[in-house]
Order: C-alpha cells, then structure tokens, then sequence
C-alpha cells in the first residue's frame, strides 16, 4: 500500500474528523480509503447505467467480445 499526501480545505479535515470523532471511521486514513471507495463504487454504477441507456437505445455492439476489443485497443 503506498502514501498520498494531499492538502485538504479546512472544512474537509473537520468533516474527517467529525468521520473518526464519530466512529464511522477508525482514522482518517480509514476515512479517506472509504470516501475513495464509495466514489469508485459510484463511477462504476454510472457506467452500468450508461451501460443500460445505451441497450435501451440500440446503441450497442454486437460480435465477438475479444475481436472487438482489439478493434478499440488499436
């Protein structure tokens, strides 16, 4: 696991420490982990959605996951 060091608005910090002071968080490391997680969790619930509106719509690819692939990796 590696370190990020990142500057943080005063309002933030005191919202992570509200996080830990709390118990929803066992530090702020921990705080941050979770904020980052539940923001990937977020982008990929987008994407499945986009996902679903592109189906509805008929905009979709249709063939051979692996020959497509290539066609978009080139």
């Amino acid at each position: 696991m590696s370190t990020l060091s990142v500057p943080l608005t005063p309002k933030l910090e005191e919202f992570i420490d509200s996080l830990v002071k709390s118990g929803k968080a066992a530090n702020k490391a921990h705080a941050v982990r979770q904020a980052l997680e539940w923001y990937q969790e977020e982008e990929l619930i987008k994407e499945i959605l986009e996902s679903e509106r592109d189906i509805k719509a008929d905009r979709v690819f249709r063939g051979d996951l692996r020959k497509l692939m290539k066609k978009f990796n080139d």
